[in-house]
């Protein structure tokens, strides 16, 4: 114990240097100046010189000494003087029990100041066995209250203080807090706990750095307190009220004698255990404590960002369990959850008029059922955008100027209990949804800070679900826009077969009594039928891409089905690779050659050749459609051929190339065009080779003409 107590003076002394070089600093500091960071920094500079006083207590007389706690009174009156005039000022304003608390605990230091130095002063040694408990027990006293004003003025007032003066009062605390355990561990023991006692010379030294700040003229920013740091001091304070009722208890159970001080024990900590019980097992409970400490420990019931966050994250989550993935859910439940609801309702337009309940979150009711809300009754919501509390039309207490009747909420809605208020969802100036909020576990009146809180929560879940509502009118525009274009080209396919059996029509007059005309027609209108079959079949959707069936498909059927095709209207001369064979969708081929094949025989005149020729280079299949018609200049071929709905032929829906350009791109395939006005054009399509050949095996191109 020598060397520690040792060790205890050497702190003491360490610290009476330390505090005295500090008083000396802010004395010499201008007022003006150091009035920018605090209030009285006069009292200050008496606050560290009184603690400088202290220490020299300490090094003389030891810690435990009673000339040490009589000198303590005057550092702790000092301290509690710099309190009093810092958080009774306009930036940090102190409520009236804090006043009172203040108050007492400044006369209570005073007179065991004025007690214990008159004691010592004429009785010296003899006033020791009365004098010493009387002090420690108004030291208790001032460190229990120094703490609840520290905590309630920077709680209250964290947005008015400047970093020093939160540095300085969280000095106060430390050292009170600490005094505060070592008086109740000896309370609770019995016993006096030496060494705790020898080290508050080095907690001392620890508080020093919170004067250092002060000094420096450092920290000019404003500092807030958290909201969950004033959660754990208010669970400290409760911690620390708890030991002190046991140590007390204790105390006088000793005092009466018997076995009372076991007694005493087993019931606090029954006590303890049950109050622990209830608050896990009772929701209702947790609800009533988180209601009483927003409202009697907080200047805010909410804290701002935590709960923006945690609406936001909750709007966000896009994945997970259904719940999670239906937006509409997501909404409810975060309103709710802002709110401390345990459920919600969320109401959609319906169909003929109002609103009708389209989801829910935690509150089971039937979404098909009769839960609606009226033409008249959503109107104004969306007019006046009120947040309704249900509550106040029950009973009639609506706002200035209004009535139950100016909302017509409907009677399920005002009989059932469980519904709290009720939130318009607006998206500039429109209602797009309803929600409906479940009862909190601990019922309550709406206030202002409920309100504004309802009403930026809801324009928030507007613009998820606007953007939502958005995206699937998008959508479906997208699917009708897809249905429009392949119904488009079908248009231009039948207006192809229209021309041809027309033309097949008008040639029947002149040669009905050809037996080789009857051939060719009947064979003709077969073929007719079936592209008029595969017309329907291509108003499903299609996949886009490389075509699912894709296969190894040769050339020259499909090159001569297309010259049977046109003869009714114009012979075309076929010329074709030996085997050549393509990998792609035979259909979609054909599809190609037959566009190709009908623009070239529009832009010919009617004794001009059309040709077709088929070879492999460099390792593709080439297909090329040549006519001699008007042809094309080049700026045409840039900026519009293959745009859909321009033509250069009259009456033309200009459909042809585009959609033979999307059909080609989605086998894998690529469309060239050469063309000079005056001298033709010549189309080239590009498909992957099925078998590559070198030249040198290439045989003989076959030539037909069809």
């Amino acid at each position: 114990m020598t060397m520690l107590t040792g060790l205890s003076e050497t702190f003491a002394v360490l610290a009476l240097v330390g505090f005295s070089v500090v008083a000396l600093w802010l004395l010499a500091r201008p007022t003006a100046r150091m009035a920018v960071l605090m209030p009285a920094p006069r009292l200050l500079t008496l606050a560290a010189a009184a603690t400088a006083l202290w220490c020299a207590s300490l090094a003389l007389f030891g810690s435990g000494s009673s000339q040490a706690s009589v000198v303590q009174t005057l550092r702790d009156l000092a301290m509690l003087g710099w309190l009093n005039a810092t958080f009774w000022t306009a930036a940090a304003p102190m409520t009236r029990p804090l006043r009172l608390i203040l108050r007492m605990l400044m006369t209570i230091t005073a007179l065991a100041l004025v007690l214990g130095a008159v004691a010592h002063w004429y009785a010296g040694a003899e006033a020791e066995p009365w004098m010493a408990p009387t002090l420690i027990l108004a030291a208790m006293i001032v460190a229990v209250g120094g703490l609840l004003i520290v905590d309630s003025g920077v709680r209250h007032a964290s947005a008015g203080l400047r970093m020093p003066v939160m540095a300085v009062a969280g000095g106060f605390a430390m050292l009170w807090a600490y005094e505060l355990n070592v008086q109740l561990i000896g309370a609770l023991t019995g016993k006096r706990a030496s060494t705790l006692i020898e080290l508050l010379p080095a907690v001392v030294l620890l508080t020093l750095p919170t004067y250092v700040v002060a000094a420096m003229d450092i920290g000019r920013e404003r500092m807030r307190l958290s909201r969950t740091a004033a959660m754990r001091t208010v669970i400290l304070l409760g911690g620390a009220a708890y030991l002190i009722l046991i140590g007390l208890t204790g105390a006088i159970a000793r005092l009466v004698g018997g076995d009372y001080a076991v007694f005493a024990q087993g019931a606090s900590l029954v006590v303890a255990l049950g109050a622990g019980g209830l608050l896990i097992v009772s929701a209702r409970l947790r609800a009533w404590l988180s209601v009483m400490i927003s409202k009697h420990f907080f200047e805010h019931r909410y804290d701002y960002r935590t709960e923006w966050m945690r609406f936001t994250a909750t709007l966000g989550q896009g994945d997970g369990d259904e719940d999670d993935r239906n937006l509409y859910r997501r909404v409810a439940k975060a309103l709710a959850e802002l709110t401390g609801s345990p459920g919600a309702l969320l109401m959609l337009p319906g169909a003929a008029g109002g609103f009708r309940v389209a989801e829910q979150w935690r509150w089971p009711v039937d979404v098909d059922g009769d839960q609606a809300l009226s033409l008249r009754s959503a109107f104004m919501l969306q007019e006046t955008r009120h947040i309704v509390d249900l509550d106040a039309q029950r009973c009639g207490q609506v706002g200035e100027g209004q009535s139950n009747d100016d909302f017509a909420l409907p009677d399920w809605l005002l009989a059932d209990p469980r519904a709290w208020v009720v939130v318009p969802i607006l998206h500039f100036q429109r209602m797009i949804a309803v929600v409906v909020l479940h009862r909190p576990p601990v019922s309550r009146a709406l206030d202002w800070e409920d309100l504004d809180v309802l009403r930026i929560a809801g324009q928030q879940a507007a613009s998820y679900l606007a953007e939502s509502q958005s995206q699937e009118a998008l959508s479906e525009a997208r699917r009708f826009d897809e249905f429009n274009r392949r119904f488009a080209f079908i248009i231009h396919d039948i207006k192809n077969l229209a021309s041809q059996i027309g033309l097949l029509a008008r040639n029947a007059e002149r040669h009905a009594d050809k037996p080789e005309f009857r051939a060719d027609m009947v064979e003709t209108l077969k073929i007719s039928a079936g592209r008029l079959s595969d017309l329907l079949v291509r108003l499903a959707p299609r996949a886009r891409g490389v075509a699912a069936g894709a296969e190894k498909v040769l050339i020259e059927p499909i090159l001569n089905d297309v010259a049977t095709e046109a003869r009714p209207r114009r012979a075309l001369f076929v010329g074709c690779q030996a085997g050549l064979a393509a990998w792609a969708d035979a259909a979609s081929v054909r599809q190609v050659v037959q566009h190709l094949v009908a623009n070239a025989i529009d832009a010919s005149a009617p004794d001009a050749p059309v040709q077709v020729v088929a070879v492999s280079e460099h390792g593709r299949a080439r297909i090329d459609v040549i006519d001699q018609g008007s042809g094309m200049t080049r700026a045409f071929i840039r900026d519009e051929l293959f745009k859909p709905f321009v033509s250069t032929k009259d009456g033309g829906f200009g459909l042809g190339a585009f959609e033979a350009l999307n059909i080609a791109q989605a086998i894998g395939g690529a469309i060239d065009v050469d063309s000079e006005p005056g001298k033709g054009s010549s189309f080239t399509l590009w498909l992957p080779l099925a078998d590559a050949q070198t030249d040198a095996d290439t045989p003989m191109m076959k030539v037909a003409s069809q």
